[in-house]
């Protein structure tokens, strides 16, 4: 098994990238999916998440109101800190679970938005960051996801720089280029995945002297 870390900052393209490279074989195990999965209605992540915020944080039907419970912990370091210590150890314990029922030889590809900022690049064989410039960053946050300039550059601004991101890089996939040509970078990319995990594969199996 290859264990992948796949980032990149907000704007940059990552979800087309683990798109794509679902669409060549690997495995994908999405942090911010599972992080909305473990404060479902009836899980004990949600439980946690009431008893320390208040059951202002219920929406009409029982499900979590993210805006509101945004809204508390992204002004307050201390009730982040809260909130990330019930939700971050659930996830951690979930990706594992995907993880271990993957094949041995499966490409893993973990999608993990703050894997820079948490430091968490020693989890993963291959680091792969894909990078965008600000200015294409922007752009795709304005014209494609609705948002203001304003907020699209305060949320650029809260995570980890770009030369972070690349520090930490194994592979970088440059996303300032159309869908096409990045279809292709991807299929590279891949490639060189396969050919690391079957080495990966070969190294395990050989005899112990």
């Amino acid at each position: 098994m290859l264990k992948v870390g796949l980032t990149g900052g907000i704007g940059a393209g990552k979800s087309e990238v683990s798109r794509l490279l679902v669409a060549c074989g690997a495995v994908l195990i999405d942090a911010d999916r599972i992080a909305r999965e473990v404060v479902e209605p009836g899980t004990p992540g949600l439980a946690d998440v009431v008893d320390a915020f208040g059951p202002d944080v219920l929406t009409a039907d029982g499900t979590l109101d993210r805006p509101k419970l945004g809204s508390i912990v992204f002004a307050d370091p201390e009730k982040l800190a809260v909130l990330n210590s019930i939700v971050h150890p659930l996830v951690g314990a979930r990706s594992r679970e995907l993880e271990e029922a993957a094949a041995e030889d499966a490409v893993v590809v973990h999608d993990v938005p703050l894997l820079a900022e948490n430091g968490l690049a020693g989890l993963y064989d291959v680091v792969i960051v894909v990078d965008a410039s600000p200015e294409t960053q922007l752009d795709r946050l304005v014209r494609l996801r609705g948002m203001t300039e304003e907020d699209a550059r305060a949320r650029m601004a809260a995570q980890a720089t770009r030369e972070k991101r690349r520090e930490i890089a194994d592979v970088v996939i440059d996303n300032d280029v159309p869908l096409e040509e990045l279809r292709r970078r991807v299929r590279d990319v891949w490639a060189d995945l396969e050919r690391r995990a079957h080495a990966a594969g070969d190294s395990s199996r050989q005899p112990r002297e």
